[in-house]
């Protein structure tokens, strides 16, 4: 067990030091060879999310040889005027355009339909032919998926098909646990409704308190409503969700549930919501992921854990090679899930009303608190203090109330025979 311990000690330590030693981009660019049939070429690799950061860059860059990967946003058709003022003079500048296969797109007129087609714009000393094969090499992975799966007239997101899938295993699991510990079905659909309207209500209030308090003078409606009304009426779906602000909705949503629907203790409750929401805080995080945002700090390039994120918005600073946070609190999500998932099943904790949700809280919070020390700030972070961040702070208050219900829990235990009822 000491031996455990230890190589997990030697991780974190691994973690934090190579965020202290982080890789410093001054300008903003990454390295990389293409690789043009058997001659290597060392580029600088540039990516942005925003059209005036790319346009600027076809000035300002002095770099002989220069690949950059167009992000979504700089070649969508609702840009295409703009975009393709851009484009022009990237190609009066000597750049060559290719499309995702690298495959040389020759004396191009930019138009509408083609627009989207272009995701690589070269400069180098020598310009490239269509003879040639080119692919890029670069001692960092680079994550650059599609958004979602297009069902014709609509695109289906991988950030809004991790929610459904959270809720979805959210519900088999507590349908599971309800069987398991003879409750009633018929408590299980409204628990379902209180949990949905408490997670995406929470979330999004929290994150625009905690992080985007400006949206309620800048865009009122998109704080309540999947929309934004800046620059035109435009559906965006729910972007910008804090776990936090989940996590306070959901307590005061399942107080309701407990004592006005199943009349049970808040805390046998807790205690099952606890196990589904660490599994569905881990598909989240999946969503972050597919997404390109809750990114990590720049780290070296030739560290196992460095991703660059063509897709990232420019709040993040840089498109560098970053650590790939979602997936360090994903991961610490599922562990979390299986603990106490077993300890669920194994053990006779259930009985002891709260004990499964305090540790719940104090293992969540401590891998969200350990982790913010690789993530860069969601927004303005106006709550800080000793060098801690806004996730840090708020995260300190719920591991101390997990461990002091975990103390408490002791007062609330109950015999196997208690546990089903109501019938």
């Amino acid at each position: 067990m000491n031996t455990i311990f230890f190589r997990i000690y030697l991780v974190v330590f691994a973690l934090v030091t190579q965020c202290i030693f982080a890789q410093n981009y001054k300008d903003g660019l990454s390295d990389g060879t293409l690789k043009v049939n058997a001659k290597d070429i060392p580029v600088k690799v540039f990516a942005t999310s925003e059209l005036s950061e790319l346009e600027s860059f076809a000035q300002v860059n002095k770099n002989p040889n220069t690949l950059v990967i167009l992000n979504k946003s700089n070649v969508e058709k609702s840009h295409f005027i703009s975009s393709s003022m851009i484009l022009a003079n990237y190609k009066n500048a000597k750049y060559q355009f290719f499309d995702k296969d690298f495959k040389l797109v020759e004396n191009i007129t930019v138009t509408e339909d083609n627009i989207e087609t272009l995701k690589y714009v070269v400069k180098t000393q020598t310009p490239i032919t269509s003879a040639e094969t080119v692919s890029l090499e670069t001692p960092y992975k680079i994550w650059d998926p599609v958004s979602g799966i297009n069902l014709g007239p609509i695109t289906l997101h991988f950030y809004s098909l991790m929610f459904i899938c959270a809720f979805g295993l959210g519900y088999v699991l507590m349908t599971k646990m309800f069987t398991i510990d003879h409750v009633n079905q018929k408590y299980l659909e409204p628990l379902f409704t209180w949990t949905l309207i408490g997670t995406i209500l929470g979330a999004r209030m929290g994150h625009v308190i905690f992080y985007q308090p400006e949206l309620f003078k800048e865009d009122f409606w998109s704080v309540f409503l999947p929309i934004s009304t800046k620059n035109g009426l435009k559906f965006t779906g729910f972007s910008g969700l804090a776990s936090h602000g989940a996590t306070i909705a959901l307590i005061f949503t399942t107080l309701y549930y407990s004592f006005k629907i199943i009349k049970k203790n808040p805390f046998w409750v807790y205690d099952r919501l606890g196990i589904v929401v660490a599994i569905g805080g881990a598909f989240v995080r999946m969503g972050n992921f597919f997404n390109s945002e809750i990114i990590g700090k720049p780290v070296d390039p030739n560290s196992p854990f460095a991703l660059l994120f063509p897709q990232q918005s420019s709040e993040y600073g840089v498109t560098v090679p970053r650590y790939p946070a979602q997936l360090f609190e994903a991961i610490g999500y599922v562990l979390l899930f299986v603990l106490l998932w077993v300890l669920y099943r194994k053990t006779d904790k259930k009985y002891q009303q709260g004990w499964l949700f305090g540790l719940f809280f104090i293992i969540l919070w401590a891998i969200r608190f350990f982790v913010e020390f690789l993530k860069e700030p969601q927004g303005d972070e106006f709550i800080s203090f000793a060098g801690l961040n806004t996730g840090q702070i708020l995260s300190i208050p719920f591991m101390i109330a997990g461990i002091v219900i975990m103390l408490y829990s002791k007062k609330f235990k109950i015999t196997e025979a208690e546990n089903g009822k109501p019938e």
